[in-house]
């Protein structure tokens, strides 16, 4: 009987210890960041990783992710440079495979912005091809977007904007359309 009785404490004594124990967290959603992130010196490293659009043109669809990296020369303007790789989806013919580089600039409002988040604008200007030809041409971006911050140094984005590309300069045919992306960016401090 005293084994039973010690078994029974020893146990109760084990489920109190391990209810004491348990600790209810709530994930992140967002962080008070301010001007933190985007101060003059820092950098941003990320992409978008759902980027979707459509061209006018060949009435197609192309998906795309796009890595980036980027240094702030002042406070809320960055430059840096992004790669493009995506697929293209062409009703009646083969699909294509997409591919490009551009220098951009990013500039962060302070209009409308709050502590865990901001509006930016978003260009870039650069170089692209596809593997249905050996053209490589222009290709120009504009976009809109917003960055929230889930933590101190990174924000989930989401972008809305216009995009051009010219195959060959030489002859007239050309590329447009719209696009929508999401991704995220982390945003490491400088030494300054």
């Amino acid at each position: 009987m005293k084994k039973y009785l010690l078994s029974l404490a020893i146990a109760i004594g084990i489920i109190s210890l391990a209810g004491a124990q348990q600790i209810n967290t709530t994930p992140q959603s967002s962080a008070n960041v301010g001007l933190t992130p985007i101060k003059a010196g820092n950098w941003m490293v990320g992409g978008s990783i759902g980027n979707i659009g459509y061209s006018f043109e060949a009435e197609s669809f192309n998906a795309a992710i796009q890595p980036r990296a980027g240094y702030f020369i002042s406070d809320g303007i960055a430059l840096g440079a992004e790669v493009n790789l995506g697929l293209k989806t062409i009703p009646d013919t083969d699909n294509e495979w997409t591919y490009g580089v551009a220098p951009f600039i990013r500039y962060y409002f302070p209009e409308g912005a709050s502590s865990t988040g901001r509006f930016f604008a978003h260009g870039n200007v650069g170089i692209a091809g596809s593997s249905a030809g050996s053209n490589v041409g222009l290709a120009l971006g504009a976009n809109v977007g917003y960055a929230h911050f889930i933590t101190q140094t990174v924000a989930l984005e989401a972008t809305l904007g216009y995009n051009y590309s010219k195959a060959n300069v030489n002859i007239s045919e050309k590329q447009t359309g719209l696009g929508v992306g999401i991704g995220f960016q982390i945003y490491l401090p400088g030494n300054r």
